[in-house]
């Protein structure tokens, strides 16, 4: 089928003058800067924060581009994926009358997001091992729907999603279809980066949240054709990347070869704890995991969460989600983190039985 940009896209966006920013009009670095109605003296802080920041974030794209193997112009950085989920609505999707696909037990800001721009959803759920049903979801589209979402590595799930599933919707959907890889770091699968050239209604989104560590700093990915990129360019607030993120994703992808290494240590990690778990008669099933966390399927689900809140220890309660009933997601933490959850639970089964 074939894609439209131009139709998928709203018609007053076509006519948006997009804001000029000070550094829109001027990108160098040297100079008397008048310009911009920026403190001259400095901060506060006495840190550097006193200008604005590069609105495009141009160098960072240039570094993250030959590690993604995409070109600079296939990439949009934001305040979060969130910020990517929220402009690709507002560009794309009519309020009151389009609608979105989602694929539940799946990524909740997709529909939150949906529910602030006055959007519509629909659902198609995952089979019980949390796999796509292409069929089932290129059936549910209609006349105005513009996006359907695929977590990949799921989450809560964890799994990777079938790549000839995900194939089957974008060549059979007129749509955008977005990819959100936030766990990608961790599967044994390349990113469906590799596919942008093939399929033009193709996002991909990634974070720097996860394997990256840098969860603080709020940092999104998206990937797409340049022509998509600069529809989210043209919409994003002019300076949605703060100076002091940019400048530590800088230092960041300057030791980009030592990710690997960190998620060897949650690999080992996930092994550790899987053993663990399995030992206890009251965790009926570990799903497979290709992120940094375990779904978990327990007797009295609800009861171990509480339990384990009054010990401190923290854990997603997802049992009353699609498809996960009785279950607690875990993160995974280090040794010593993990071995205190073992040992929690340990005391919940002696105090139970």
């Amino acid at each position: 089928m074939a894609f439209e940009l131009e139709k998928l896209l709203r018609p007053h966006i076509r006519k948006i003058k997009p804001y000029s920013s000070a550094r829109d009009e001027y990108s160098g670095k040297i100079g008397v800067f008048l310009d911009a109605n920026e403190n001259p003296y400095g901060s506060l802080t006495g840190e550097p924060f006193n200008r604005y920041p590069d609105p495009y974030q141009t160098e960072i794209k240039e570094k993250l581009a030959p590690i993604k193997r995409v070109r600079p112009s296939q990439v949009f950085l934001g305040n979060g994926s969130d910020e990517a989920i929220d402009l690709l609505m507002r560009a794309f999707c009519v309020p009151g009358r389009d609608n979105i696909i989602l694929l539940p037990p799946t990524y909740g800001m997709y529909e939150v997001s949906a529910g602030i721009n006055d959007i519509s959803t629909k659902s198609v759920e995952l089979t019980p091992d949390f796999q796509l049903q292409p069929s089932k979801i290129l059936e549910a589209v209609d006349a105005n729907t513009k996006i359907i979402f695929i977590c990949s590595p799921n989450n809560p799930s964890g799994n990777k999603m079938d790549r000839n599933h995900i194939r089957q919707i974008l060549k059979g959907f007129e749509g955008l279809v977005v990819v959100d890889e936030a766990y990608i770091d961790f599967s044994d699968e390349p990113s469906f980066t590799v596919e942008l050239d093939k399929f033009p209604n193709l996002l991909v989104m990634q974070t720097f949240s996860k394997a990256w560590g840098l969860a603080n700093l709020r940092i999104g990915m998206a990937f797409a054709s340049e022509e998509i990129i600069n529809i989210l360019n043209l919409i994003k607030p002019p300076y949605n990347v703060s100076g002091l993120t940019q400048q530590k994703v800088l230092e960041s992808l300057e030791k980009a070869d030592e990710i690997n290494k960190l998620v060897h240590q949650i690999f080992e990690e996930k092994v550790f704890l899987e053993n663990k778990l399995a030992s206890f008669a009251f965790v009926k099933h570990i799903y497979p995991s290709n992120a940094n966390f375990l779904l978990v399927k327990m007797d009295g689900a609800r009861k171990i969460y509480e339990f384990l809140i009054k010990e401190m220890i923290i854990l997603r309660d997802r049992s009353k989600v699609q498809l996960c009933a009785d279950c607690l997601r875990i993160s995974l933490g280090t040794r010593e983190e993990n071995t205190a959850l073992i040992k929690a639970l340990n005391q919940y089964h002696s105090t139970s039985n």
